[in-house]
């Protein structure tokens, strides 16, 4: 009997539910959750600080851009503008939980450039310069924009904080999107 009970529960949750206090609590999941999108979003912000301003170990604008244009981007100082803002304001978004989808969308959108450009070449595994990094952010950013950032989040109070199918959609479809532009540029 205790099998069946755990094999196969209930779709909907049978314990009582707190009433709304206006306190923001989380739980487990939203303080896993909260882990989760500061370590990614500040990382990647921490990321685009260095093509931007060269902060952390950077080359700046001016230096990310000489790699972007050696990558076949022209304009490359724009594309690296574009880039680092994309994994700056994204980052810092994923971080605050703050237009969600938008951040996921920014990341997955740096990710595939980044997979198509310069990792996709060299296999699945980072040690061989793979893709390995870049899938595991992108992944990550979609996942945060499907389950939501959480109650421990600005977008709690928005529909989108919620995540779902159209939250994900949104974020795969503006990344890929975005991707296709600046790769056909």
């Amino acid at each position: 009997m205790l099998t069946n009970r755990i094999l196969y529960r209930p779709s909907r949750a049978t314990e009582p539910v707190a009433p709304h206090t206006g306190a923001v609590t989380g739980t487990a999941a939203d303080c896993g959750l909260l882990l989760v999108r500061l370590t990614f979003g500040l990382l990647m912000a921490g990321h685009g600080a260095q093509k931007l301003f060269g902060l952390f170990g950077g080359s700046g604008l001016t230096g990310t851009g000489q790699g972007f244009a050696a990558l076949g981007y022209r304009p490359g100082k724009l594309f690296a503008a574009i880039a680092g803002l994309s994994e700056f304001l994204g980052g810092l978004g994923l971080a605050l939980g703050l237009l969600t989808p938008l951040a996921a969308a920014a990341l997955i959108g740096v990710m595939i450039n980044a997979m198509v450009t310069v990792t996709g070449a060299h296999g699945l595994w980072d040690t061989d310069g793979g893709v390995e990094y870049n899938v595991g952010i992108a992944v990550v950013a979609l996942g945060i924009a499907a389950i939501g950032p959480g109650r421990l989040a600005l977008d709690r109070f928005f529909r989108w904080g919620f995540g779902g199918w159209r939250e994900a959609v949104v974020a795969l479809g503006l990344g890929g999107a975005g991707a296709a532009v600046a790769l056909a540029l």
